[in-house]
């Protein structure tokens, strides 16, 4: 049994390297593509600075990790379809189940390298693609001027002793220098007390923001005698709040570029704030569960070694598990969609997919198992 685990292990994953290489390739390339009308921008910080296709080299190569991220499961459904397929057209594992390899004991077999391929999805998802993201957005923000989460930016909101403030920030610089802040305070009553307005900003250690080029309106002042106010202009001017460069940062990030522990410390941060959390909800969940489709591919893929394949008709049942990976792919993307839209519970949303496809592969294993 130690032989044939050591046989089945080396094979699988030296096909899910080979295929997961083949598609990092090709998503290189059309990532490159995507940056070649980009070249020839100069640098918004560093002037003189202009962004050349070496730069776009170094800005696709940090997304590969990212990329490996989602493509891991396909890469291994397809990587031991080929296995099993081909061990199933030389009548290998025909040769392997009349020697003692019962079904139950295949799924154990399988069970060891796929807990191993989710420990390593975790990794690569939750440590690597989260660092080497939001590198490749600081690398990318000494040419644009900034990281942001979209042309909208970020909003925050803060719980504060007089009233709560809500903050826009648009973007951060590679120096980690906010851009193009907003500030809205409100007292218990929500009545606007406060708007700043400034050009750039940075997180001091001791917890305040340090605005620069800001515009500050002080509605507090306004009466019956002055019912007009005119804001204040000040080079510099310190704000007092507990949004930390970390919480900036991460609201910044597209959801699915966070680790888990940030989409949980920021899950807490908006439900303390009263915000809806939803969207992040579901992604920290279907961070929680993604890795786990390392383990239904390979079941899934499982029931092709019990197939009786002729001379060409390989290739056809490799087609059948590419379409099969990529429909999991676009399910998982759907769910979430359909999960926000009628406010699902966040774990439901995300563990659907694979709960789903889970039913579906033991489901044919059984069937090709007792039909033999």
């Amino acid at each position: 049994m130690k032989v044939l685990r050591k046989l089945v292990y080396r094979e699988v994953l030296m096909a899910t390297a080979l295929v997961a290489t083949a598609f990092l390739g090709l998503f290189f390339f059309f990532d490159l593509l995507d940056e070649l009308g980009s070249l020839g921008r100069p640098s918004v910080t560093q002037p003189g600075l202009v962004y050349q296709f070496q730069h776009a080299v170094v800005f696709v190569a940090l997304l590969i990790p990212s990329r490996l991220y989602e493509l891991l499961p396909i890469a291994v459904l397809i990587g031991a379809v080929l296995v099993f397929a081909r061990l199933a057209q030389s009548s290998e594992f025909t040769i392997l189940r009349t020697s003692g390899l019962g079904p139950w004991r295949a799924l154990r077999m399988l069970s060891g390298l796929g807990l191993a391929l989710v420990l390593f999805t975790y990794l690569t998802g939750d440590h690597l693609a989260p660092l080497a993201g939001k590198a490749a957005q600081l690398y990318r923000a000494r040419f644009e001027g900034g990281s942001n989460s979209g042309p909208a930016g970020a909003w925050l909101r803060e719980q504060r002793a007089d009233g709560q403030a809500t903050v826009h920030v648009q973007s951060m610089g590679g120096d980690e220098e906010l851009r193009a802040i907003r500030i809205l305070q409100f007292d218990t009553n929500g009545k606007l007390t406060r708007r700043i307005h400034a050009a750039s900003g940075r997180i001091e250690a001791d917890g305040h923001w340090k605005l620069t080029h800001a515009t500050e309106l002080d509605l507090t002042q306004a009466n019956a005698t002055h019912p007009a106010l005119q804001p204040s202009t000040q080079p510099e001017l310190l704000w007092e709040t507990t949004l930390k460069t970390d919480m900036v940062s991460v609201a910044l990030l597209k959801p699915e570029r966070m680790s888990t522990i940030d989409l949980w410390r920021y899950v807490q941060h908006l439900d303390a704030n009263g915000q809806s959390g939803l969207r992040y909800e579901i992604e920290f969940w279907r961070k929680v569960f993604y890795p786990l489709s390392c383990l239904v591919m390979l079941v899934l893929a499982l029931p092709f070694a019990y197939l009786h394949f002729r001379s060409g008709t390989i290739a056809g049942y490799v087609f059948v598990g590419v379409m099969v990976g990529i429909s999991f792919f676009l399910l998982n993307n759907v769910f979430g969609y359909i999960g926000r839209l009628h406010e699902w519970w966040p774990w439901l949303a995300a563990a659907a997919p694979s709960v789903l496809y889970s039913m579906v592969s033991l489901g044919a294993f059984g069937w090709l198992v007792l039909r033999q």
